[in-house]
């Protein structure tokens, strides 16, 4: 395991090895002075919009949309990372909205907006993968300078956003293709004080399904995700679902509106009361199921389900409607999120399950 004082280690190690501009973390840190995230600043008291460049390098590059509002108090830095997959639109919407009502003058700290990650994704219509290079850019982390697109965002992001913040969140949605029943992946890292800090964060964000997930926490060379490169740089983070199928109807951009209030208000960045989500699912072990051929997949469950072990999840049929094979649960649980959408390739996701706590 990852502890603080290892993460700390790491931090330094980043700081010194990685040209970033603006100020330290640490500086950050202090909202009565200006910042910059990835050439983006912003003054005390100033909401400021602009783009992080991905430059041209093994494939053409792109461009990040990045709003940042910076508080005339003191405090914390916030970073909300949306768009990671391209399809995942409610998270992208509800950051517009966070965007407009959030007012400098209300608040103590900054919060740092990532507000589409993966620009090629969101404008290729792509789920899971960048029309570019072809990788999920939620494994490409902490990225590579000299990289394809996606590793350059991961580098971009790494240095420009999540190095520079003190708590991070990666905000998703059930993909184009996944009808998902919202849920937080929760680290628990082992270190008592620190998972206690993400603990409170995914319970003050609302949702009434968590995972704990107990996966190690990685060097940071070797982060792969949005999330645990924050964590391998000491830094709280977690990763939330609020949506599916792309949908962008008020029942899913509401939810991660409300979300970032509540935690805006939890780490007293904001005044108020949050909304409480009532009681809370507790989710174990999880397991992404994959489909053993390429065809057509019938699910046979819906997001939120409970199956037994062994129950059938779907089946696969050939392109004559012919079933090829029944695909099944590994455990007793609860279904996060099942493919709803016809086509599926051989490795591709059909379901997640998770056990109860």
């Amino acid at each position: 395991m990852t502890t603080l004082k290892t993460a700390l280690v790491f931090v330094l190690a980043f700081i010194s090895t990685n040209s970033m501009a603006g100020s330290s973390v640490i500086e950050n840190i202090d909202a009565v002075r200006a910042v910059s995230f990835g050439g983006i600043e912003a003054n005390p008291g100033k909401k400021v919009s602009g783009f992080i460049m991905v430059p041209a390098g093994v494939d053409e590059g792109t461009r990040i949309p990045v709003s940042v509002i910076h508080g005339v108090k003191p405090g914390p830095v916030l970073a909300l990372i949306a768009g990671t997959h391209g399809y995942e639109y409610a998270p992208i919407i509800a950051l517009q909205a966070i965007r407009a009502d959030l007012e400098p003058n209300d608040l103590a700290g900054t919060v740092v907006i990532v507000h589409i990650a993966n620009m090629p994704s969101f404008l290729g219509r792509t789920i899971y993968r960048s029309p570019i290079d072809g990788k999920n850019l939620n494994r490409q982390y902490p990225g590579n300078k000299e990289g394809t697109v996606s590793e350059r965002i991961a580098y971009a992001i790494t240095n420009g956003v999540i190095a520079k913040s003190d708590y991070v969140i990666d905000m998703h949605a059930g993909d184009g293709n996944e009808a998902l029943r919202p849920y937080i992946y929760m680290p628990k890292t082992g270190d008592a004080e620190f998972d206690e800090t993400i603990q409170n964060m995914a319970m003050a964000f609302g949702i009434d399904h968590i995972i704990i997930d107990r996966a190690e926490i990685p060097e940071f060379k070797a982060a792969t995700f949005t999330d645990a490169t924050a964590l391998s740089l000491g830094k709280p983070a977690m990763t939330t679902e609020t949506g599916q199928m792309g949908l962008t109807s008020a029942e899913w951009t509401d939810m991660a509106e409300t979300g970032v209030w509540n935690l805006l208000r939890h780490l007293e960045m904001v005044e108020g009361e949050n909304q409480p989500a009532g009681p809370i699912v507790w989710l174990g072990r999880y397991e992404v199921v994959n489909s053993p051929g390429t065809g057509i997949f019938k699910p046979l469950v819906k997001d939120g389900y409970m199956v037994a072990e062994g129950g059938r999840l779907g089946e696969l049929l050939d392109f004559f409607g012919e079933k090829i094979a029944d695909i099944k649960a590994p455990f007793k649980g609860v279904v996060n999120y099942v493919v709803t959408t016809p086509p599926i390739s051989e490795g591709e996701p059909v379901a997640m399950i998770s056990e109860l706590e």
